[in-house]
Parts: structure tokens; sequence; C-alpha cells
């Protein structure tokens, strides 16, 4: 039966006290305990501590007419508690710090120039008058455009018959309106985009600057 390590310090872990030290002296020179248990007394005689389980696997194996009872033994000893390696972090959790820790700093930094960086006026899509009776006449033109061509086109193609023409005119002011919406929601995402490109890139806290 393989013996515990004398080295290896895990379970409990006890004081050292005189009775034991006694104790491990005499137990070098048992010859009822294995070559290894006598080894591993004699390794812990010197110590400041004792593990509970070599001390028990010695006392266990002496010779029962010579060694101490086991509760005089533990006398005076007392529970040796060893605090527990930190934990190191990742390099993910370390990424993570390192983000949060950054936007804290911009936040800190915002909050710090508020009163003193003017704020930038944000342009508003039809924000004034003329953009608005621009945009106007502009879908109205295309509408327009779109009706003269549809109902040039179903004219041509169902032999001048009125009531298909203005089908026709119809669905080229529907097609038409629809196009200019399309353009409509694809400009004004373009302009968000540059917009906050612009924010982020003249965003630079002088904690950063300083680093």
């Amino acid at each position: 039966m393989d013996q515990p390590d004398p080295r290896n310090a895990s379970g409990l872990i006890l004081s050292a006290t005189e009775p034991m030290r006694s104790f491990l002296t005499l137990a070098c020179d048992d010859h009822r305990l294995s070559e290894e248990l006598r080894d591993i007394a004699s390794d812990l005689r010197s110590r400041n501590t004792v593990p509970y389980k070599l001390l028990r696997a010695i006392w266990t194996g002496s010779d029962p007419s010579t060694r101490p009872d086991l509760l005089g033994l533990f006398s005076g000893s007392g529970f040796v508690f060893t605090s527990p390696k930190p934990r190191e972090k990742s390099e993910e959790l370390k990424l993570r710090l390192l983000k949060l820790r950054d936007i804290a700093e911009r936040k800190e930094y915002a909050e710090l120039v508020k009163d003193i960086t003017p704020r930038k006026q944000v342009e508003e899509p039809f924000s004034s008058y003329k953009d608005q009776l621009g945009f106007g006449l502009h879908v109205g033109l295309t509408m327009f455009t779109g009706y003269l061509v549809g109902y040039a086109s179903f004219r041509a193609l169902f032999n001048r018959n009125p009531a298909l023409s203005a089908a026709g005119g119809i669905l080229g002011l529907v097609l038409a309106m629809l196009v200019e919406t399309l353009l409509f929601i694809i400009k004004t995402s373009k302009d968000d985009q540059i917009q906050s490109s612009k924010s982020s890139s003249s965003f630079t806290p002088t904690t950063k600057k300083n680093q």
C-alpha cells in the first residue's frame, strides 16, 4: 500500500507541538513502521506544521505499547489554515474589464466637459421649411412622372383603352412613390452612419491621451 507523500500538505494541517515532535522522533527508530513511514517521521519532526493524514498514518502503524494516546498527542495543537491562491484572470476577462473601464472613462469625461463643450447640432431631415417644400415638390414631380409613364405605356399596349390607361397611370404613380420612399430610407440611413462615425472619431478622452 502506498503511503502519503510527506511533501503533500493537502488536507487538514495541525500546528506541531512538543508531544508530536517527541513521538515523531521515537517513530524514526520504530521498526514496526515501514522505511518510508520512518522517513516521513524524520522529515516531519523538524517542521512547524504537520499534516493530519501523515501523523495519523504514523501513529496507526507504530507500536501500540509505546505510542502516546491520540487525544493527548493532539493536545495543545491547533488548525493551520492556508489561503488559496488567487485565481488568475483569463485574457478574455481582462479584455472585457479593459473595455468596461474605457467606457467608464468616456462617461466620466463626458460628464466633466458637458458644461464646457458646446453640444453639436444634429441636422435632422426636413428640419427647415425650405427642405420640406423641396422634398414635397420632388415627390410630387416623381409621382406625376410615374403616372404619365404608366398611362402612356398602358395606352400603347391596350389600344387606347381609357380604363386600362388610367390603371397604368395609377400603377406608375405607386411604383414611383415606392422608389422615392426606398431612396429616402437609404439616404437617411447613410446620414445616420456618417453622423455616428464622426461622433465616435472626434471623441477622445484626455485620460487615454496621457497614457
